[in-house]
């Protein structure tokens, strides 16, 4: 690989880290081809983003980037995959899923709207984290319970009401 084209591929990288909230960096030596290939399909099915890449590179691209990686550039060793997703928790997902049949794809870090995880023992974490859907969902549903228990608050008193005053009309 030539000098341009090492620049060309770390532009690319730079600006694939800058356009992407979500990075996960996991290592996936050791599969084999139907199994990386397994891998792939999982990912594109969940709508996740999928590149092996060099570490120099990529470690020069983070030092491109106008994000800040943290401690995420000291796990770039041995084989390393990109995996760039819109859910917070799909790539930890599928990592979880895979790894009920091998033993790989280990986590080496992830990089989450400016949090750092570092390690596969943060992988639970990575799988609670809810998405941006989920968590709009929870405060709808939180902001709507308190009108919802005034509204049906007055409905049953006012069904007590009419019942009061309906005894007391026969009597």
């Amino acid at each position: 690989m030539t000098r341009e084209e090492k620049a060309i591929v770390i532009q690319d990288l730079t600006k694939q880290l800058a356009d992407n909230p979500i990075i996960y960096l996991a290592d996936i030596s050791g599969l084999n081809a139907t199994e990386t290939s397994a891998l792939r399909r999982a990912c594109f099915k969940a709508n996740i983003k999928l590149a092996v890449v060099k570490n120099t590179l990529l470690e020069k691209a983070m030092e491109a980037s106008e994000k800040e990686f943290g401690e995420l550039p000291e796990v770039l060793k041995g084989n390393t995959s990109l995996m760039f997703s819109e859910a917070g928790n799909g790539p930890a997902k599928v990592i979880k899923n895979f790894r009920k049949k091998s033993k790989k794809p280990l986590l080496k870090g992830a990089f989450i709207e400016e949090a750092i995880y570092v390690g596969d023992d943060k992988l639970d974490a990575l799988v609670s984290i809810k998405s941006k859907e989920e968590m709009i969902g929870e405060v709808i549903g939180l902001l709507q319970s308190p009108a919802k228990n005034v509204i049906s608050g007055l409905k049953s008193g006012g069904g007590k009401l009419a019942g009061i005053l309906k005894t007391l009309s026969e009597r």
